[in-house]
């Protein structure tokens, strides 16, 4: 028996655990602090997208036909069924679409996104992220009846070739579609 040495190595056990708590404890604060700060939030400064805003987003889902396709830029604009062709979109429970526009004078072309609710300062608007654009989404104004779905977006909010020379240029976009 050797009580001098086990008190000598239980005495310097538990200052190592004493030190080790220390730092573990230490560096436990300077991660949780900046969490705790991060997660609190005030829903008057943030975009917050939902599917539930004027009406569900799962409401639109189905098959839907335009009677309008219209794409316009300063003097220029190009209604795709008035000119003859057609524009026709399909709608996903989840929001998530496809919509074929197919134009008299040039090969049919699908453009998809996703169609959701942005929530700023108490206001829905009626959004689409565009396929290939992470992050980024245009709004539009819209109204809805059930069977008539109207979008009209602003500058910038739509893209179409105008002069069909294989370039897109941004232009506003307004569509009218019914239920087929």
């Amino acid at each position: 028996m050797k009580p001098v040495l086990a008190s000598k190595t239980g005495t310097r056990s538990a200052s190592l655990k004493t030190t080790a708590m220390k730092k573990f404890a230490y560096i436990f604060l300077i991660l949780w602090v900046p969490l705790v700060f991060s997660c609190s939030s005030s829903d008057d400064d943030e975009d917050v997208l939902t599917k539930d805003g004027r009406f569900p987003i799962s409401e639109l889902a189905g098959t839907w036909v335009a009677t309008k396709a219209q794409f316009s830029v300063s003097s220029t604009s190009v209604d795709v069924v008035e000119d003859g062709g057609t524009a026709r979109m399909t709608v996903q429970n989840s929001g998530d679409f496809a919509l074929t526009l197919d134009p008299v004078d040039r090969p049919a072309y699908t453009v998809r996104g996703e169609m959701f609710w942005e929530k700023w300062e108490g206001t829905y608007y009626f959004a689409i992220q565009w396929e290939g654009e992470p992050d980024d989404w245009d709004t539009y104004g819209e109204t809805w009846n059930g069977t008539t779905f109207t979008l009209n977006g602003g500058a910038g909010t739509g893209e179409y070739d105008f002069d069909n020379d294989g370039d897109m240029e941004s232009c506003s976009a307004h569509f009218i579609f019914v239920r087929d």
